[in-house]
């Protein structure tokens, strides 16, 4: 059986000022110097808060590939949304996904991506969850991706910023069928080794129960992530 050491990853999307970025980057990093949770810690600043925010954790940078042997730590800086004018070896004007181009981007720079999926309200209620996942999981996943170099998130679009969350059940139905789809495209060995972690308001009171699901590795944290208490509990659920 893979064990797949978990990820808390703070997105903090378009949030935040320099000052706020600073501060909150400080936090989490005095948080960091006291203890070391069960799992590894990452945050995803504004491309333009990048610098500063690595100035505020000063700590190494981390380099792909994902560490083999599980370790305490804090991957300081991936970029929220990078512009794709930023990696341009992917022309945007690719006749496929812009999320496909982005993360082939990503990859042939030597970066790590986090390819976010998740189906609508209506889609849901409709009964497509299933099958919307695996079609964006198919037509986001650049050639080359593994566990190395890619990291899935299952973000439902109906429990983002809502305050509504998925049921630990309906959570671990479809990270089952996203490694299931995996094991088609990458084989069963890398998606057994694949991070998945679930993005729809995991906060401090549901992150233990989510995080204990067998297929779910972590979670992609949104307002949580811009209060250094919350985001700190979330990672001591792990």
């Amino acid at each position: 059986m893979t064990t797949r050491r978990k990820l808390i990853a703070g997105n903090w999307k378009m949030n935040g000022l320099r000052a706020d970025g600073i501060a909150l980057a400080k936090g989490i990093a005095e948080k960091l110097a006291g203890a070391s949770p069960a799992c590894d810690m990452l945050v995803c600043p504004p491309f333009p808060l990048i610098a500063p925010v690595a100035d505020g954790i000063a700590m190494p940078r981390p380099r792909a590939p994902i560490p083999a042997t599980p370790r305490p730590s804090c991957w300081p800086i991936w970029a929220a949304n990078t512009p794709l004018s930023a990696i341009p070896s992917v022309a945007p004007t690719m006749p496929r996904p812009i999320m496909w181009a982005k993360a082939a981007a990503a990859l042939s720079a030597g970066l790590i991506a986090i390819v976010c999926i998740g189906e609508t309200l209506a889609q849901r209620d409709a009964g497509q969850t299933i099958e919307v996942n695996r079609s964006q999981l198919n037509g986001s996943l650049p050639e080359g991706a593994n566990a190395a170099n890619t990291v899935i998130a299952y973000e439902p679009v109906w429990a983002i910023g809502t305050g509504r969350v998925a049921t630990p059940a309906q959570a671990q139905e479809v990270h089952a069928a996203i490694r299931a789809e995996l094991a088609k495209m990458i084989g069963a060995e890398q998606a057994g080794k694949m991070r998945i972690l679930y993005g729809g308001s995991m906060k401090p009171d549901n992150a233990r129960e989510l995080l204990a699901l067998p297929d779910v590795d972590g979670g992609l944290i949104g307002g949580a992530a811009l209060k250094v208490a919350d985001f700190w509990a979330i990672a001591e659920a792990c």
